[in-house]
This record gives C-alpha cells, structure tokens and sequence, in this order.
C-alpha cells in the first residue's frame, strides 16, 4: 500500500477541518577540511502530524511513529486541542470555513540511477579535495563539502487534497584560503540542483572549472582594496539580488509578517520599486523549466500558484495561507510550508526571483563610472521595515566603465524598496540559486534568483 492509500483510510477519522501528513527528511552531509574528513553523517527525521481547525483556533499534535495506532491518536489529539482552544476563546461566533483550493498531486524526483552508497559519496569528495590540493599549491586551507537533502510528504485533508511529493536537491560546497601579510583572505562557490546526487553530479571532474575560476578570483582578491564607503553605483550580480529580494522584500510581504506590523501593510498598490522590477513567487515551474524548489501542493493542501509579488514596481500581492487569505479576502496561494514532521506550516516563500530585463550586463558595467561590480552574500539580516545589511566576500571595482580590482571583504546596506526604487538597469539573463536555506522560525529549502540590477546602495569601506 503507497502512503497516499494509507493515510486515506484515515478519512473518517477526521470530525472536523482536518491535515493529516506523513513527513520523512533523509540528509547527509561530508566535509574535508585540508584533506581531514571532519563531517560523516546521514540522518532520517520522520513520523506523522496532524493539525485540526476549529472556528479561528488550531490544535496540532506530532508523532515520530506512523502505524495505525499512533496516526489515529495523534489525529485524536489534534481535535482535542482544537476543541479545548476553540472552548477558551473569547469569540463564540461561528467562524466561516477555511477557503479551499483543493488538489491531487503526485510528484517524485528521485533517481531511476544506481545510489552511491556513503562510502562512494566520501571518495567523490575526496577526489574533489585532492584535485584541490595538486592543482591550487599556495592556498593555506581548503574545504569541499557535499551536502543532500531529500523531502518526502504525503498529505490528506479533509476538504479533499491529496498529495505526495519528494523533493531532493544536492549540493557541493567548497571555499579557498589564503594570506597576505598574515591577513587571511577566503572565497567561496557552491554547486546545487534540484536532484538526488547521483541526477546532479556526474563525475568529480564536472566540476573543476568552478576551481580554476575560484582561484582566479582568489588570487585578485589577495590583492584587493578597501571600497570606498558610502552610497555608490553598484551591479548586484544574481545571487545578491536574489537574496536581497528574498530577505529584505519577500519576508516583508510574507502575509503572517504583514499581520504582524511588516511595512508592506501601507504598500499595496503602490508603487514600491523602479518600473523595471517585477518580483515573481514561483511555486513550482518558471520559464518554461521546473524551479530548484519545486512546490505542487502545499502543506495545507491548497494547489501552489505563483505570486506576483511586485509588477513592475507596484506592490500587487502578499503571499499566503488559508488563514491569512480568510482574513485578506483573497484566495489562498500555497506558500504554508514546514519542514519537519513535528513544524506546523507557517507562511514561507518557494522560488522567489525578479523577472530578466533587456539589458546585457557589459552594457550596465560600461555605463558606471565609479562604483562596484559585487558577485557573492555572506552572512546578513533584514527585518520588517525592508532594512538590511550584507556581507560581500566577493566583487571588483568598476573605474570608467571596466571592472577593475577586486575588492576586501565588505558590507552592503540600506532599505530595500529604496534600493529597488534606485534600479536603473536589469540585466536580460535568469540565474537561479539552488542553495537557499530560510530561517524563519524554521529552516526551510527554497529557491532564489533573478538577473543582475544595477542600483545605488550603500557600501561599507575599511
């Protein structure tokens, strides 16, 4: 019997609104450190939850056991706490139902291939970590890491959803290190797709190239200079957009983040962002190829749309869940999400990216005079307001329209829909990153891209 069949027998157990989901994450993760193997483990996290509405009020309850006895308590448990909140309440009024967008989806991306047993997955690593070490001799520390994650939900509801998914992306992870004057300089670069390991990664040596461009930028970065502070003509390239409009907008406009004071609240409607952004939520398919993290159903049962977030630099949507579209008066878009059994959905992002624009980006290098080309994030936040801060471990000056020297490890900062207000060029190419881990409450895989921008932002100096 497939696990859809069997939480379906579970059906009349449910007495009132009802999500019933078995949920299974199956990781591995393997790091050398300078050719020492400092990280061999793999882990399987599962059981079953169920989470039951009554009038306004949510009972939840988890289990790590999943046989007939344990689905049907934990089941019984979530009405019980459902029942016992929705007694406590001060509101008595009958609350309408939920709005539903019911959907039957069956989506498995696991491999048709031969698995590589643990011992194999060390030895791709290993042959990674010596490539490394022949080729690269002045670098003082090096790290290769492979990183696998696999998603597996079956989920039935009450009002008529059924779904079953598994969704596994595989990365490799590696950084270089060096020093100049004692003072140590570090650069990274991560490969990751949508896929088991063996779908994404053919052979060690696919990725050798990523190496020798890594190390290019090492080297220029070895002997980088300081920005000068201040707000500056800068080009994010993809990966910084992305994750500028994933922590700094999308959290904004993440609809439980909305409810609770997000600036986005006075927005909708207006215009938050040059003309030239439009902000796109993809659940699951975008130009015409499936997103790194694919969503066909969401963890409430509701059928996954994409979300038009900002259309050309006016704010149209929030992203929601049932409750929070109940409450908008709008239609639920798929965006509840938990990432383990025993983690309730909450309202998170899937593939967020800003549309391609027609420019090409030696046409936005060209046309700055004094600013900076910046390629990778680091470690930042961003709150409520849209403000932000980011590291920059990697980027280059642009001095009369040509990339120049690299620079030392910097900042970015300032409000995000000021920044985007400030957008003056859209590069005309897509790139997706694979990689993306959120932290809202819960850690979360999603997706994040777009094109490079060129805009103004404030950029920190020595």
């Amino acid at each position: 019997m497939n696990q859809l069949d069997y939480l379906k027998q579970f059906l009349p157990d449910f007495t009132q609104y009802t999500e019933l989901r078995m949920h299974e994450n199956r990781s591995t993760s393997i790091t050398f450190v300078k050719g020492n193997l400092m990280r061999n483990d793999s882990s399987t996290i599962g059981g079953v939850s169920a989470r039951v509405h009554k009038n306004k009020n949510w009972g939840f309850a988890s289990n790590p056991q999943s046989n007939d006895e344990f689905v049907r308590q934990t089941i019984k448990s979530a009405t019980q706490n459902a029942i016992f909140l929705d007694s406590r309440s001060t509101t008595k009024t009958q609350a309408s139902a939920l709005p539903n967008i019911a959907s039957s989806s069956q989506n498995d991306f696991s491999t048709t291939k031969k698995r590589l047993a643990q011992k194999e997955l060390i030895t791709f690593a290993k042959e990674l970590d010596g490539h490394i070490e022949k080729n690269y001799k002045d670098l003082t520390s090096r790290i290769v890491s492979l990183q696998c994650l696999d998603m597996q939900k079956t989920l039935v509801t009450s009002d008529g959803s059924l779904s079953h998914s598994m969704i596994p992306r595989a990365m490799v992870y590696f950084s270089f290190s060096t020093e100049k004057n004692g003072n140590p300089v570090e650069v990274y670069n991560l490969k990751c797709d949508l896929g088991q390991f063996e779908d994404v990664f053919q052979a060690p040596d696919s990725i050798y190239p990523q190496f020798a461009q890594l190390y290019e930028h090492l080297m220029k970065k070895r002997d980088g200079v300081f920005p000068k502070a201040g707000i500056k003509d800068c080009i994010l390239a993809a990966d910084l957009a992305g994750i500028l409009a994933h922590e700094a907008i999308g959290h904004t406009t993440e609809a439980d983040i909305v409810l609770g004071g997000s600036v986005a609240a006075n927005y909708m409607n207006k215009l938050v962002a040059s003309p030239l952004i439009t902000l796109v939520d993809y659940a699951n398919t975008a130009f015409g190829k499936t997103c790194p993290v694919p969503v066909y159903v969401d963890d409430e049962g509701t059928k996954a749309s994409d979300t038009v977030i900002i259309e050309e630099g006016v704010l149209k949507s929030y992203m929601h869940n049932k409750e929070s579209a109940q409450h908008f008066d709008v239609s639920p878009t798929g965006n509840a999400r938990a990432f383990q059994f025993s983690d309730e959905p909450l309202v998170r992002m899937r593939n967020t990216a800003i549309l391609p624009g027609t420019s090409k980006l030696e046409e936005m290098i060209s046309s700055i005079d004094d600013g900076y080309y910046l390629l990778k994030p680091s470690n930042g936040q961003a709150d409520s307001t849209s403000e932000f801060m980011f590291g920059v471990p990697l980027g280059y000056e642009i001095k009369k329209g040509k990339i120049g020297k690299a620079i030392k490890d910097t900042t970015i900062s300032g409000v995000a829909f000021d920044v985007l207000q400030s957008v003056s060029m859209v590069s005309n190419e897509m790139h997706w990153d694979s990689a993306g881990f959120c932290g809202k409450k819960q850690p979360m895989p999603v997706g994040m891209g777009g094109p490079a921008i060129k805009c103004k932002v404030n950029i920190g100096g020595r």
